[in-house]
């Protein structure tokens, strides 16, 4: 694309301001992208596509009310031609997959950089798939049967996934239901599930293995270039 077309104008979806301030930066540099709009949560996010009719969205998986895996089925349901992008630091052996059910185009890390991100976005952008080498492989061998899913985490739903996370970032009941604009019952509903299905006998178990998800993620995410 030459300077002179037009650029594809991108809606950026993170809670944190200074994640967005510096992928808007990433792709106001470019010559064929530009960041039309942005938001903090998924409410916001589908009232700015709305208005807005980006080519594309940028999105995070883990933020306030319902998450980037939520958005992206939202938008699936109600845009289903526009692409969406997961830009996250969390682990994308682990998400990779649920973000691809939901109906995301590719998964970007937060570590990777800005290349990495302009890339992916004209991946999508172009109509094809922006996953890293290893994760197409696994997810074409998973589609194909030649290979069972790599973990029994991936018994879990999306929204059981994101309750252990919270788990493990230290939350109780209350504050994940908080973050996730559910009820303290509800959350409880999730935990049981979660055990049930990941054989844990006792909460407490269900904490450690929450806790040791969460240091797997942050072991394999490694510094953030540009605080993000």
């Amino acid at each position: 694309m030459t300077p002179d077309s037009a650029r594809r104008r991108i809606l950026l979806v993170d809670d944190h301001t200074v994640v967005r301030d510096g992928a808007a930066l990433w792709l106001g540099q470019t010559p064929d992208m530009e960041v039309c709009g942005t938001a903090e949560q998924t409410s916001a996010a589908l009232d700015a596509i709305e208005r807005l009719r980006p080519d594309a969205v940028v999105t995070d998986i883990g933020m306030p009310g319902r998450d980037g895996l939520e958005l992206t089925k939202d938008i699936k349901a109600r845009w289903p031609e526009l692409p969406v992008l997961v830009f996250s630091v969390h682990d994308e052996s682990l998400y990779a997959s649920r973000a691809l059910r939901a109906g995301a185009r590719g998964f970007c890390s937060k570590a990777a950089g800005a290349e990495s991100l302009i890339e992916a976005l004209r991946l999508v952008l172009r109509g094809r798939m922006a996953f890293s080498p290893e994760t197409t492989t696994r997810l074409l061998e998973e589609t194909s049967g030649r290979t069972a899913a790599a973990s029994p985490l991936a018994a879990l739903s999306d929204r059981e996934f994101e309750v252990l996370r919270l788990f493990g970032a230290g939350m109780t009941n209350q504050e994940a239901a908080a973050a996730l604009n559910l009820s303290a019952k509800t959350i409880e509903t999730h935990s049981l599930s979660i055990r049930r299905k990941l054989k844990l006998r006792s909460p407490a178990e269900l904490i450690r293995t929450a806790v040791h998800l969460c240091s797997v993620e942050r072991a394999q995410d490694g510094p953030q270039p540009g605080g993000l």
